[in-house]
């Protein structure tokens, strides 16, 4: 591996006045080096970069950053402004500008090493010794962290080459790593009296490589507070006098380089300087190891700070949230802290409809089974909401132009502004584009659960070849599984480093794609095919008491985890059915007996807190109100809180007024064209008024169950009030959903 940074990367008096200039001076230097093959290119890449969010930094510090298909391999520039450039930072311009070039397919060693200098620019004694630097090459050597601030030929400190070595091991820490981890802390503690050279960015390589670890140990900052006052302010704000007060936080930026790691060594200076322990999970570009569940479920509080989406954002409901953008985390970390200490004192928490009453957290042992579940929901989740977009938009469409328009003439030759029949054609024809992504995306997101990024392109080829081949949702499925096994097969092979930069854009697609076509159109396809019509064909001979049994199955399953797994799966079985711009009548009555299965839950429990109020307390009946709503709306999650409160009465339950209600609706007849909408689609379902009553007994019985068993419990001889032992239920806590 080439040193990433050598004095002919460095200009120590960079003339440039613009950030762009700046940028243009020192990618210069990287092509000159023969890191940049395109210099345009590469600007256009920091550019778009750039205008996604400014990268100055208080401090004077410039760090344009991108990840560039026209970039050989990892590479740091770096100058040194006189006169200063505007970088966008509040505290005015920049005189250390740092330009950092990432291949598209950096492999996670390099990128360990770039997150580290971002981390050690979190230095006051690292930017002074920069600022002081005689000439280019003791500017090179400090940012290298060779040991002596001069060496210009070593590799790196030991620190660099343990974080290294250790993000190129199997969990991201190995040996080496975990010494350079040791050293980089050894360093840290002694910086101040150490000269400047010794402030070597391997010490903050080490210290990077922990976060990335389950029990991230290095990455937290335990400092215990120096006054008793620290600790009891710990313990009043959610910790306990015994400990400081624990904060697990997330970092994530668009290039996920610099500013993710910036911020997190950031959060946790602040928290050793609070008494706070900081527990970090960056998600950045070499990817990232999710905290230990253990960790997460012992925090008093969370802070992301991000400008992308946080992945499995779920782990982390139920607790004090503080959420901002990624340069908050670095600018204002102490407010953070302070911030979340505050509404733990208050006792806010954050929402926790998004989990299922089932046990969701896992790691890298998990069985195949539980990988393989998680894989399938990613598509499904993915795939959701394109099947409500799209189906009630054809319903619209159904139910303003009759439900002869499909068999209108595209609205591009014939549209009449005036003519509600061109306007319900519109609908139908945008919803039928929005259907026809429904495999598709569902492949490609399986395929993406199982292989990150890479297995996108070779997913959606094989769900767009399961429709040309009339495969359907199960060949979606099939598609989905070959894309992700393929494309983690295909990065299992050592790859030469000169190939590694085209990997992701043109090697991985291709690859992946030739061979996913392959078994799909001639492997596979067809008898998978052959499958999808026998089922079809099943469904559609459904009829008496062989639907009514379909319907109470369905109605089970969506009541038996609300919104989880097993919800997910009935729901995907019947909205595969209403996927197509005529679908069968047995198709459309199961999709009408699993929407009225799903509103049951939570419109049962808000039923509930209203006839028997005492039976609940104030939390759960506040919660009632929501769920008259939510369940009218088709969303069973709204049952959550109390399913998580009290499981064993209120999931039994619930399964037997959806059996109740499944069997109903299938034995009524009635039909339902659109995926979603609760009462708000009545008008579009066939027998609405026995689609409502079959509802309506499925709420009545489910709270009658929910109201005996709970006075059941409370009339127990020698019982509390509530059943629990001793707290009266008014104020009893359920547990957080």
């Amino acid at each position: 591996m080439s040193e990433m940074i050598t004095a002919d990367l460095v200009d120590l008096d960079l003339s440039a006045e613009t950030k762009e200039a700046a940028a243009r001076a020192l990618a210069e230097r990287m092509v000159a080096e023969g890191r940049v093959t395109d210099l345009d290119g590469f600007l256009a890449d920091v550019a778009a970069r750039e205008a996604q969010m400014p990268t100055g930094l208080d401090g004077g510090i410039g760090i344009p950053h991108c990840r560039s298909a026209h970039v050989t391999e990892p590479t740091l520039a770096f100058g040194r402004s006189a006169a200063g450039i505007d970088f966008g930072a509040q505290d005015g311009p920049a005189d250390l500008i740092f330009l950092i070039a990432a291949p598209a397919g950096a492999d996670d060693a390099h990128l360990t090493i770039l997150s580290s200098l971002a981390r050690q620019l979190m230095n006051t004694t690292f930017t002074d010794a920069l600022r002081a630097a005689p000439d280019a090459r003791t500017a090179a050597a400090l940012i290298r962290g060779d040991a002596d601030g001069t060496d210009t030929g070593a590799a790196g400190s030991a620190g660099a080459s343990g974080a290294a070595e250790g993000a190129g091991s199997a969990d991201g820490v190995g040996s080496a790593g975990a010494a350079g981890t040791a050293e980089g802390a050894d360093g840290a503690s002694e910086n101040t009296a150490a000269s400047p050279g010794a402030a070597s960015v391997g010490a903050a390589a080490g210290s990077t490589t922990a976060p990335s670890t389950a029990s991230a140990t290095a990455s937290t900052v335990s400092a215990t507070p120096s006054t008793a006052s620290a600790t009891a302010s710990s313990a009043d704000e959610g910790g306990s006098p015994d400990r400081p007060f624990r904060i697990v936080a997330v970092t994530s930026c668009p290039t996920g380089i610099a500013h993710t790691y910036m911020a997190a060594e950031s959060l946790e200076n602040a928290g050793r300087d609070a008494g706070v322990e900081v527990v970090v999970e960056p998600q950045g570009s070499a990817g990232f190891t999710r905290l230990d569940p253990a960790v997460i479920a012992a925090a008093d509080g969370v802070i992301f700070a991000h400008d992308v989406p946080v992945r499995e954002k779920d782990r982390f409901a139920g607790k004090p949230t503080v959420d901002v953008g990624v340069k908050a985390g670095i600018n204002r970390p102490g407010a953070l802290i302070a911030e979340v200490r505050e509404k733990a004192a208050r006792g806010e928490t954050t929402s926790g409809t998004a989990t299922a009453p089932v046990e969701r957290s896992g790691d890298a042992t998990e069985g195949y089974g539980t990988k393989l579940r998680k894989w399938l929901m990613s598509g499904v989740s993915y795939m959701v909401p394109f099947v409500a977009a799209g189906g009630l938009l054809i319903a619209l469409g159904f139910a303003i132009g009759g439900y002869k328009i499909n068999k209108a003439p595209s609205v591009m030759d014939h549209f009449l502004w005036t003519q509600a029949d061109s306007w319900a054609a519109l609908l139908f024809q945008i919803g039928g584009v929005a259907f026809a992504f429904l495999v598709p995306v569902l492949a490609g997101y399986i395929a993406y659960g199982m292989a990150d990024r890479p297995g996108l392109v070779p997913g959606f080829v094989g769900g767009s070849i399961s429709l040309t081949i009339n495969a359907g949702f199960l060949g979606g499925l099939a598609a989905g599984l070959i894309a992700g096994g393929v494309v983690m097969a295909i990065q299992k092979v050592t790859i030469p480093a000169a190939l590694r930069g085209i990997m992701p854009v043109v090697v991985i697609p291709l690859i992946s794609s030739a061979i996913v076509g392959f078994l799909m159109f001639v492997v596979i396809g067809k008898p998978i095919a052959s499958a999808q019509k026998a089922m079809t064909d099943w469904l559609n001979g459904l009829t008496g008491s062989n639907a009514i049994l379909l319907g109470a199955l369905l109605g089970l399953m969506m009541c038996f985890d609300l919104g989880g797994p097993v919800n997910k799966v009935a729901y995907t079985f019947a909205t595969a059915g209403i996927a197509v711009s005529d679908p069968s009548d047995s198709a459309m009555k199961i999709m009408a007996a699993v929407m009225a299965a799903g509103m049951v839950p939570p419109l049962a429990m808000a039923l509930a807190t209203t006839v028997r109020g005492k039976l609940f307390n104030a939390t759960e009946r506040e919660n009632g109100k929501a769920a008259w709503v939510l369940g009218a709306s088709f969303i069973s999650e709204g049952a959550i809180p109390f399913a998580a409160a009290d499981p064993l009465r209120v999931i039994p339950s619930s399964m037997v007024g959806g059996a109740i209600t499944g069997a109903l609706s299938m034995a009524f007849g009635a039909t339902l064209r659109a995926p979603h909408g609760g009462i708000f689609v009545v008008p579009l379902i066939g027998n609405p008024f026995l689609y409502l009553v079959a509802v309506a007994a499925g709420v009545c019985v489910t709270a009658a169950l929910v109201v005996v068993l709970k006075s059941t419990r409370r009339q127990a001889p020698g019982a509390a009030p509530d059943g629990t032992g001793g707290t009266p239920s008014e104020t009893r806590q359920p547990v957080a959903a």
